[in-house]
C-alpha cells in the first residue's frame, strides 16, 4: 500500500527515546569532568610576549607559568608563588652597586635585584619541539618542504616529548621582550626598569639588520638586567626601588619559553601552516591548547606533565561557609579538560546556558530582568526562575574606575582657586551616580568615593571611606548631599542661580565626549538633567576616538569621560592618574586631567615606592582627602561584573585580577548530565501528531484512488 511511504517517518519517531537532539557535544564527553565556556572573538595573539588582551589572557593564562600568582581566595589582592618556590628575595644596591640595607629610603636606592628560584618538577606540554629520535636528537629542527608535506596542525606530527623547565627559560623570555619581530607591548615600559634592555633592543636589531635570514638565538646575546644562576635560579635587576615590579611577575610576559621552540617554528614552511607560536603556544602550565578552531571552538586539555600545586587551604572570611575550601589540599588541575565555543551573539550564548550547555555566563541587558531580581534593600539575587534550575549568582566589583574629568587648565573649571573648587564640588554633588548605576547599568556598579576601588590596598570600607565633600553618613551608609548644599555651593562660586555673578549670564559647561548613537543620546540626557538641578546649561562635543585623544594632549576640552583598568592591584596604579609629573598636556602622560598639587605630589612620591602597611595607608589616606577636597574628578563608579553558574560548578569565586582560575573549579558531571537531561528533552507531540495526519492523509488519498480504480 502507497502509505508505507510514511512508514519511515513512524520509525524516526519510535526512535525518539528521550536523547538530547540539541546537544552541541559529542555523546563520548558524557560523565567527563569538561568545563563548557565560550568566547566572542578569536584571540590575535597567543604568544606571551606579544598577548595583552582580556581574550587572549582567558586561553594564556591556563597555559603559561609565571613565577607568580594572585592568591585564588584571598581579597585584597595577594602575590603568592607559583612557578616559584617562593616568593622573590629583593636586594637593594647604591650606585656603585654596593648592597644597601632592606629599609633604604627610595632615593638612595639605584638598583633593586630580584631572585627567584623555580620549583622542582616544573615540565613543558607535549610537543614535537621537544621530541627526540633513537640517537637523542632533536626529531623536527631539520624539517624539508617533504617532511611537511602532510602537516597542517600539531597533532599531524607522530611524535612528541617534554623537558624540565629551567632558569634559563624564564631568562630567555625576558629577552624575547626586545625581539625586533615581536613587538612586545611592555617593551617601552620595561626599558624604564629593567638595567641594559634599552641597549640590549639596540644591540639585538642590529644582528638581526646584518643577519635577517639567521635565527636569532637570544642565549648569544646578554642581558645586563637578567642573570641566570643555575638551573632553577635567575636574577633581575632593575633600575631604583620599584616594589610593583613583582606585580609584573605574575604575568605571562615573565613565563618561561624553551628555544626549542622558537627554533622549531622558525623553520620554513611552518608560517603558512600556521605553526607559530601566535597560534600554538608551548607553555608549562596546567593546560595546553590541543585544538584551536578559532571560528568554531578552542580547547584546553590538561598537561600530563604538570604537578606540584595544590588547592589553596586558606582564604577570606566567609570562604568555608561558601564551600570554597572543600577541595583545600588536592592537586591541581581539578578539572580535564576545557571547551570553548564561538559565541558571537548573546542569544544564543544566554539560550545554551540556560539549557546546561555553557556552566557560567555573563549576564547582558537583555536578559538582565529575566536573571536578577533586585529588592526593596538594593539587595541582588537571582529570579525564582533561574533559583528553580540551581543556578547561583556571583557579583565582584572590578579594579577599575570610571569618572567624569575637569580640565585643570580649563579657566572656569580648573586650577585651584576656591571659586573653582567650590563649582567642581557643587557639579559633583548634582551628578547623582547613583541614579546613572541604576538607570544605565541595571545597578551593576558602585558609586566611586576615590579612584581606588574595592579589593586594592587603600580602600576603605564604611564611613571612614566616604568622600565627605559630596556625601554624608546616614544609618550606616553613604547619602549624597541635598541639591541645596550643591545650589549653596554654586552661589559662594559665584554663580548663583546657575549665572555669572559678573555678567549675568547662564553659566555653560562643555562636555567632550566620543559618545554617538541612541544609547548614548539617553547618557547625554541624563547628564542635562543633572546640571539643570543647578540652572547650569551642558553643551556636548562629541567626536571621534582619534580627535578625542588629540583634545586631551592638547587641553582643549572642559569635562569629560575616561576610565581606568588596573594594570596590577596597587594603589599606585590609580592615583598615579593625578600625579602633576603625568600631566598629559606638559609630559604625554595619563593625568588626563592635568591636576596640579604639590602637596599631592609630594606624598605620592613617598607612597609610590612603599611596602603595604600602617604607614603606606596613612599616607594614602592623607592624598585621598586632598584629592576629594580639590575635586579633579566627578569620582563616579566602579563597575560590577555579574556572573550566573549552574549548580554542578563548584570553587567559582570572582578573582579580578588572575585568569588562570580554571585550574581551580570542579564539576560535578553526573549532576550536569541529569540536569541537562530533565531540561532538554525533545516534545515529541507535534512529530507524532504531524506525523498521524500524514498518514491519515495517504490513508484517504489511497482508499480515494481505490474508489476511483473500482468505478471504472
Amino acid at each position: 500500500m502507497k502509505y508505507l511511504h510514511y512508514l519511515p517517518l513512524l520509525l524516526i519517531l519510535a526512535a525518539c527515546d528521550g536523547g538530547l537532539w540539541n546537544n552541541p557535544y559529542p555523546v563520548s564527553d558524557k560523565g567527563k569532568s569538561i568545563y563548557y565556556s565560550a568566547f566572542t572573538e578569536r584571540p590575535k595573539h597567543l604568544d606571551p610576549a606579544s598577548a595583552y588582551s582580556e581574550n587572549e589572557y582567558i586561553f594564556l593564562a591556563q597555559i603559561y607559568q609565571p613565577p607568580l600568582q594572585y592568591h585564588f581566595l584571598k581579597r585584597p589582592y595577594t602575590l603568592v608563588p607559583q612557578a616559584a618556590s617562593e616568593m622573590p628575595t629583593v636586594s637593594y644596591l647604591d650606585k656603585n652597586n654596593q648592597l644597601l640595607p632592606d629599609d633604604a629610603p627610595a632615593d638612595k636606592v639605584a638598583f633593586s635585584v630580584y631572585e627567584i628560584h623555580l620549583r622542582a618538577g616544573l615540565n613543558y606540554q607535549p610537543h614535537p619541539a621537544f621530541a627526540r629520535d633513537a640517537k637523542g636528537e632533536l626529531e623536527y629542527h631539520a624539517l624539508t618542504s617533504n617532511d611537511l608535506r602532510n602537516i597542517h596542525a600539531l597533532n599531524d606530527f607522530p611524535h612528541s616529548g617534554t623537558r624540565e623547565v629551567k632558569a634559563a627559560d624564564y631568562a630567555y623570555q625576558i629577552k624575547r621582550l626586545a625581539h625586533p619581530t615581536i613587538h612586545s607591548p611592555i617593551a617601552g615600559l620595561m626599558v624604564d626598569y629593567i638595567v641594559g634592555l634599552k641597549e640590549y633592543i639596540a644591540t639585538l636589531q642590529l644582528a638581526k639588520k646584518k643577519n635577517p635570514n639567521t635565527f636569532l638565538d637570544l642565549h648569544d646575546y646578554p642581558l645586563e638586567g637578567v642573570q641566570t644562576v643555575d638551573d632553577r635560579t635567575y636574577r633581575i635587576k632593575i633600575y631604583g626601588k620599584y616594589p610593583q615590579f613583582a606585580y609584573w611577575l605574575a604575568m605571562t610576559f615573565f613565563s618561561p619559553m624553551p628555544v626549542e621552540a622558537e627554533r622549531f617554528y622558525a623553520q620554513d614552511g611552518m608560517s603558512e601552516r600556521n605553526l607559530v607560536l601566535d597560534w600554538w603556544p608551548v607553555g608549562s602550565g596546567p593546560y595546553y591548547l590541543s585544538e584551536n578552531n578559532p571560528n568554531q571552538r578552542m580547547v584546553l586539555t590538561r598537561n600530563p606533565h604538570f604537578s606540584g600545586e595544590v588547592y589553596p587551604t586558606e582564604g577570606e572570611a566567609g570562604d568555608k561557609e561558601a564551600g570554597l575550601l572543600v577541595d583545600a589540599g588536592k592537586a591541581l588541575p581539578l578539572i580535564s579538560k576545557v571547551v570553548f565555543s564561538l559565541e558571537k551573539e548573546t542569544i544564543p550564548y544566554w539560550n545554551k546556558f540556560l539549557q546546561g550547555y555553557y556552566d557560567a555566563a555573563g549576564i547582558s541587558s537583555d536578559s538582565f530582568d529575566q536573571a536578577v531580581q533586585v529588592n526593596v534593600g538594593g539587595e541582588t539575587n537571582v529570579t525564582d526562575e533561574m533559583k528553580a534550575q540551581g543556578i547561583k549568582l556571583s557579583t565582584s566589583v572590578a579594579t577599575s574606575t570610571s569618572y567624569m574629568g575637569f580640565n585643570w587648565l580649563d579657566p572656569v573649571v580648573g586650577g585651584a582657586s576656591e571659586r573653582a573648587t567650590k563649582l567642581r564640588r557643587a557639579i559633583s554633588i548634582a551628578v547623582d551616580f547613583e541614579e546613572f548605576i541604576s538607570i544605565f547599568a541595571n545597578g551593576r556598579g558602585i558609586s566611586a568615593q576615590s579612584p581606588i576601588p574595592p579589593g586594592i590596598f587603600g580602600y576603605r570600607e564604611g564611613k571612614a571611606g566616604i568622600n565627605h565633600y559630596v556625601y554624608d553618613w546616614v544609618n550606616g551608609a553613604p547619602q549624597r548631599k541635598s541639591i541645596d548644599e550643591a545650589k549653596k555651593l554654586l552661589a559662594e562660586a559665584g554663580y548663583p542661580g546657575g549665572l555669572d555673578e559678573k555678567t549675568k549670564q547662564p553659566l555653560i559647561i562643555y562636555l567632550d565626549t566620543t559618545a554617538t548613537g541612541v544609547g548614548s543620546k539617553s547618557r547625554l540626557d541624563w547628564l542635562r538633567k543633572q546640571l539643570d538641578k543647578l540652572n547650569l546649561q551642558l553643551v556636548a562635543r562629541s567626536t571621534d576616538y582619534n580627535r578625542f585623544q588629540d583634545k586631551l594632549r592638547k587641553g582643549d576640552t572642559q569635562m569629560f569621560y575616561l576610565g581606568w583598568n588596573a594594570d596590577y592591584p596597587d594603589p599606585e596604579n590609580f592615583l598615579f592618574l593625578l600625579h602633576g609629573a603625568q600631566g598629559k598636556v606638559v609630559k604625554g602622560g595619563e593625568n588626563a586631567s592635568n591636576y596640579n598639587s604639590p602637596e599631592y605630589d609630594h606624598l605620592f612620591e613617598k607612597m609610590k615606592n612603599m611596602e603595604n602597611g600602617p604607614a603606606r595607608q596613612e599616607i594614602i589616606d592623607g592624598m585621598l582627602e586632598i584629592l576629594r577636597r580639590d575635586s579633579p574628578w566627578i569620582w563616579g563608579q566602579h563597575p560590577k561584573d555579574y556572573v550566573l553558574r549552574h549548580a554542578w560548578l563548584h570553587n567559582s569565586k570572582p578573582n579580578k585580577m588572575a585568569n588562570n582560575n580554571v585550574k581551580y573549579l570542579r564539576i560535578d558531571a553526573a549532576q550536569r548530565d541529569e540536569l541537562r537531561s530533565s531540561w532538554n528533552q525533545p516534545k515529541l507531540w507535534p512529530l507524532w501528531l504531524l506525523g498521524s495526519a500524514l498518514v491519515l492523509l495517504g490513508w484517504w488519498l489511497w482508499r480515494a484512488l481505490r474508489q476511483r480504480e473500482e468505478a471504472r
